[in-house]
């Protein structure tokens, strides 16, 4: 059967129903299309349940802190059932709810496969969908891993699924997946150990920082392995064996589970993108400032799916609204990626917003890097928390905060009072002469800048 539309959105994540409904108030006929659950990863597989996971986790950590200085409650376990349950009050509901919304506002919802037959036509199931616009948001997936057994490789999705935690896990990868989900279950009793092939894990994160990250982890049992290039994983009987070589030398783990925190790519493999004659690269569809796509001028893309921002969440939805605008009133609305704050839910968090170090170097601004360890501070010192620390970098004439970096309690919260510093060109004079509530970690600010 075919059809016609003013816009067809592949993915009905945060970016693909922002475009959606702002097309459809607008007046246009809209189609979406998914072949998962309706609601997009950060919903259902991805920042939203493990935020969950990670707030009993880190209760748990509080509470461990706090023995001797008030606590005693020393029985208190983390029960991953009754924690997966408690998960599922906040994802079980999200497809049906996230369908009911388009169809109450007018979108044709289709379920299945999308491929694209040519430059303005995409074909699921049986109906032909034919557009004035399309939208690729279909998100990420995880990465192929290239080496033997990696079918035997739980991919993050699955692991928010888990039944029952086993013993030992192995994470391969030291990104946000590996570290988020290493933090969870460590404090579950579980070891776990973070295979990562480089010499640093979390690269757009403080070097400083991360080392400190990394000493915490290490500190409450998460072995974590740098310099590590996995070779293959193979089945035995008492569990899974993960061969590696490090530095050259070849070493094996033995585990109970294996999962993949290898990075992600963008999920338009099966789209067939050339049909259309979308032009795409390692990083996705390639678009212009307005994400309309080089190449094809029906086809715009955004999110996880684009070579565009950083793949963050909110990142993914400004942009789309910023589609939607160019899509019914012509190009003319581009992004401000300034200040986009990012975090590793680690516990403590590592935060960061802005330039690194060496990047205000590259550019040969003239900067001070404000920077303290703070365990010994009120704040930290009062949750006897003992991996505190920031780094910010101000400008030397203009007092402009070019970057902050992070680490400790609330920092996830922290970071937003900077980014807004950023967003808005404040000075560090500004954020000194506010006035903040006190006792609380953001009247730390006049100190750290």
């Amino acid at each position: 059967m075919n059809r016609q539309f003013d816009l067809v959105v592949l993915g009905t994540g945060g970016a693909g129903s922002v475009a959606a409904h702002q097309c459809r108030r607008a007046g246009w006929e809209v189609a979406v299309i998914d072949s998962r659950p309706f609601g997009g990863t950060c919903a259902l597989r991805g920042c939203d349940p493990k935020k969950v996971l990670v707030g009993v986790a880190d209760i748990m950590d509080w509470l461990r802190r706090m023995q001797d200085y008030g606590s005693s409650s020393s029985e208190l376990r983390l029960q991953w059932q009754d924690l997966m349950r408690f998960k599922r009050t906040f994802t079980d509901s999200v497809p049906e709810n996230r369908e009911q919304s388009f169809t109450r506002a007018g979108i044709a919802a289709f379920h299945g496969p999308a491929r694209f037959v040519d430059a303005t036509t995409v074909q699921v199931g049986a109906e032909t969908l034919k557009a004035r616009h399309i939208l690729v948001a279909t998100g990420a997936r995880p990465a192929p891993l290239h080496f033997p057994g990696e079918e035997l490789v739980t991919v993050s999705d699955d692991f928010l699924e888990l039944e029952k935690l086993p013993a030992r896990i192995v994470f391969i990868g030291g990104g946000y997946i590996s570290f988020e989900f290493a933090h969870i279950v460590a404090r579950a009793g579980v070891k776990p150990t973070i295979l990562h092939r480089g010499p640093r894990p979390l690269v757009r994160f403080d070097p400083d920082l991360v080392d400190r990250l990394v000493s915490a982890s290490r500190e409450v049992g998460i072995d974590v392995q740098l310099d590590t290039q996995v070779e293959g994983i193979e089945s035995i009987t008492s569990g899974l064996i993960v061969a590696t070589s490090i530095k050259g030398h070849k070493r094996k783990f033995e585990t109970d589970l294996v999962v993949h925190g290898g990075g992600r790519v963008p999920n338009i493999d099966s789209l067939d993108l050339q049909a259309a004659g979308v032009r795409y690269d390692p990083r996705g569809v390639i678009v212009n400032e307005f994400f309309q796509s080089v190449s094809n001028p029906v086809v715009y893309a955004t999110g996880d799916c684009a070579n565009s921002g950083p793949p963050l969440t909110p990142v993914a939805g400004r942009e789309s609204k910023i589609a939607a605008e160019n899509m019914l009133k012509g190009n003319h609305a581009t992004l401000d990626y300034t200040g986009v704050s990012s975090v590793v839910f680690t516990i403590p968090p590592l935060a960061s917003v802005g330039l690194q170090e060496d990047e205000a170097r590259k550019q040969d601004l003239d900067f001070e890097v404000k920077q303290a360890d703070t365990a010994g501070w009120y704040s930290s010192r009062r949750v006897n928390e003992k991996h505190s620390a920031y780094k910010v970098l101000v400008e030397k004439n203009s007092g402009r905060i070019l970057g902050a970096h992070l680490l400790g309690n609330h920092t996830d919260e922290l970071i937003n009072l900077f980014a807004l510093a950023i967003r808005f060109d404040l000075r560090s004079d500004d954020l000194k002469d506010l006035m903040y509530a006190y006792p609380t970690h953001g009247s730390n600010i006049p100190y750290m800048v």
